[in-house]
């Protein structure tokens, strides 16, 4: 059988956030490198993270800093965490935005011309640097803008189902193009895995449907270690009607916005739910969280921003409990508390989300929302400081790896940790691969 075969020094299989910066580090340091992915370049679920990156810029509240999102992050991931992943993604995090940035990425800006940050379940402080809510759009675009004017290779519509090794180490994969079927191989000296998660395992997802959990099958197959596979995350809101969009996402950045969760009594219900771990920092009556959103120097936060987890057990709950909305879910409301004006600003992919696929206008009525199967904590063992996997010659990098996030991940932390592992990884394949014959 004809094998139609190429040869690189590192080869990324993937194409969202962690697979394009780690294109673009390999690139930049000299090795021949080629990116895979089983879509159309620009189709990655990266394009689906809408709120914003997560990096203690300290734009909005000079208080923040790496110490602060490490703890938060720990926190958010019940402890769980590598704890040295998640103290260099909280280190590295601000330089990967400015870097975004310098590479011709389109922020919204505070007063001062500063990148504005917005506020996020489990983040103690505004930190999530954002483009209204089409973030990843955004990071997308800037990514895959500077990896084409780099001159990178790019493999489109063409999906690797192997690794190829010799001996003990990773030396290539092979798979086949999608529309003709035939068979294509890459001998590579290192590989880079950033094929995100698993999440069409479910039927309700927000995950689009590359998302076949083919990365971490191939890790296996090889020989390296999965850790976290139990861990996985219900984004508390998502669409839930009509049937045909249940599961689609509907970002944190609507309750980081002023959006309140309600059920079908109208009452806010987060408050019959904040867990002991959290209470000290989470406001215990309407009135103060409904004023942490003017004032946050002088009352607690809102638990309608409890880690994601904390809240989709709630919604659930609710649900289960009969309180829940004709069509099993519960209310997101942000018409009552905010001008149109600003929620179309604000939130311009939700509006039209909502208004298209809907019929619901959210600057006068309540979103209906529940939990959707959103992300995997989960994935193929790695390296903190090199992203390696434990085989040599492989790599991983974004949701497909493991141990950044623990037990839940905080929204927000998903771009960044793109950002931050990807260039590592990227970095660390280059320089295997150069020492490798």
């Amino acid at each position: 059988m004809d094998v139609e075969r190429h040869e690189y020094d590192v080869v990324v299989i993937g194409a969202g956030g962690a697979g394009l910066r780690a294109a673009i580090e390999a690139h930049a340091l000299g090795a021949k490198t080629a990116i895979v992915c089983k879509s159309l370049l620009g189709k990655a679920h990266t394009v689906m993270a809408e709120g914003g990156i997560a990096a203690a810029l300290g734009n909005v509240w000079p208080e923040d800093n790496w110490k602060v999102h490490f703890r938060d992050t720990m926190r958010g991931g019940k402890l769980l965490n590598n704890s040295r992943m998640a103290q260099l993604h909280a280190q590295e995090a601000p330089d990967r935005v400015l870097e975004l940035e310098e590479w011709g990425a389109l922020f919204d800006r505070t007063n001062d011309g500063l990148i504005l940050q917005r506020d996020f379940g489990g983040h103690r402080y505004a930190r999530l640097a954002h483009v209204g809510d089409r973030t990843g759009l955004e990071m997308i675009r800037t990514l895959q803008d500077h990896a084409v004017a780099s001159g990178i290779d790019v493999f489109m519509e063409c999906t690797l189902r192997h690794l190829i090794t010799d001996g003990q180490r990773v030396a290539g994969a092979i798979g086949y193009w999608r529309q003709s079927g035939e068979l294509i191989a890459f001998g590579a000296k290192a590989v880079v895995l950033a094929t995100g998660g698993v999440g069409k395992a479910w039927k309700v997802t927000s995950n689009s449907w590359e998302y076949t959990g083919d990365g971490i099958a191939m890790a296996l197959e090889a020989g390296a270690d999965l850790i976290d596979m139990e861990m996985t995350q219900f984004h508390p809101t998502a669409m839930v009607w009509p049937l045909s969009v249940r599961g689609i996402l509907v970002t944190e950045g609507v309750r980081g916005d002023g959006g309140t969760l309600k059920n079908s009594k109208g009452d806010r219900f987060m408050f019959q739910y904040i867990p002991d771990f959290f209470r000290a920092d989470t406001a215990d009556t309407e009135r103060e969280a409904d004023a942490w959103y003017e004032d946050k120097k002088n009352n607690r936060r809102t638990p309608d921003l409890l880690p994601r987890d904390e809240v989709a057990r709630a919604i659930n709950t609710e649900v289960k409990a009969g309180r829940g909305t004709e069509h099993g879910g519960v209310f997101l409301d942000i018409a009552s508390r905010r001008p149109a004006d600003y929620i179309r600003r604000r939130l311009p992919s939700m509006y039209h989300q909502f208004k298209e696929l809907a019929d619901v206008d959210i600057t006068k009525e309540a979103m209906e929302v529940g939990p959707t199967l959103h992300y995997i904590m989960g994935g193929i063992r790695v390296d903190a400081d090199t992203a390696a996997a434990t085989v040599p010659g492989l790599y991983a990098a974004g949701e497909v790896a493991a141990g950044m996030h623990g037990a839940n991940r905080l929204g927000g932390n998903s771009l960044s940790d793109l950002l931050v592992f990807g260039k590592r990884a990227g970095q660390a394949a280059a320089e295997y691969s150069k020492r490798t014959p």
